[in-house]
């Protein structure tokens, strides 16, 4: 196999966020040989993460979480070096596809002021074994400008089932956000109930934020316009449905369509049971 020569190296850094990822680890790894630099960011996994990582080359960085921010991915750009400007965030078990390899390798390895802060990248998902190729579909602003960015705090510390993790925030960009050719391929290698583990944790988050007086207020403001539009919609879970199934084509997935349509609108029912459960219970918690 050809061998990539250091000029002929993507300009950009990724940081692989793991823990306790030995199952998937190697697979996405594998996907950036490409790149000047990989470096995994790994919160003191207890199976074979760390040395894998090793074994294949990559420099690994253990990050052990004291409760407070700076969470995860601000503290390593806070405290992890990199030999490049651009950062590519990845998990464990996303992949850039060739199309976004070969945009990457289009940036400036010295960006100036007239190139962009940030990229939002689209994702492809895999659900329970097949690869969707339509539905519902989230963005990320993986690739960053180490210098240029930095994930909002957040009055969340409170809150149950994200921990160390900045949660669903997008960071804030100090100069432009553009979108970049190619797509990143989520796919998990974990069984599909580690799918419904994750958004059961991920509920408890979002009913906390939708019930705590401080949190409510922050996050709002934090919202982008869709997500506003979206938070007064009523009956979410069966608009989310029509949404991603119906208008969004899901349907043309077959059976993986239908299956990832319904796993997310349940999603959105256990966030509107939940939030219920602590609006309930605030009103009948007797004041002092």
């Amino acid at each position: 196999m050809k061998q990539t020569s250091q000029a002929e190296k993507i300009p950009v850094t990724v940081l692989v966020q793991t823990k306790n990822e030995a199952v998937g680890i190697l697979h996405c790894l594998e996907s950036l040989r490409g790149f000047d630099e990989v470096i995994v960011v790994d919160s003191n996994s207890t199976d074979a993460t760390s040395a894998i990582s090793r074994e294949w080359g990559a420099e690994v960085v253990n990050f052990t979480w004291n409760g407070e921010y700076p969470k995860k991915k601000q503290w390593q750009l806070d405290n992890v070096a990199t030999r490049n400007h651009w950062i590519l965030f990845l998990d464990a078990d996303e992949t850039p596809d060739a199309a976004l390899l070969d945009a990457l390798r289009t940036l400036p390895a010295s960006p100036t002021s007239a190139d962009p802060a940030a990229f939002n990248i689209r994702l492809d998902y895999v659900f329970a074994g097949k690869k969707l190729l339509h539905g519902h579909r989230v963005v990320k602003r993986a690739l960053v400008r180490r210098n240029l960015v930095e994930f909002p705090v957040m009055p969340d510390l409170g809150a149950p089932g994200m921990g160390e993790l900045e949660g669903h925030y997008q960071p804030n960009a100090h100069g432009e956000v553009a979108s970049i050719a190619g797509r990143i391929l989520h796919d998990d290698q974990d069984p599909v109930r580690t799918w419904f583990d994750r958004h059961n944790r991920y509920s408890d988050w979002e009913a906390y934020l939708r019930t705590d007086v401080t949190a409510k207020k922050v996050i709002a403001k934090a919202r982008s316009r869709q997500g506003k539009l979206f938070d007064r919609v009523p009956f979410k879970p069966l608009i989310f449905f029509a949404y991603a199934y119906l208008l969004r084509g899901g349907l043309l997935d077959g059976r993986a369509g239908l299956d990832y349509a319904i796993a997310l609108s349940t999603y959105y029912w256990q966030i509107g049971v939940k939030t219920r459960e602590l609006e309930a219970s605030m009103v009948s918690r007797p004041s002092n």
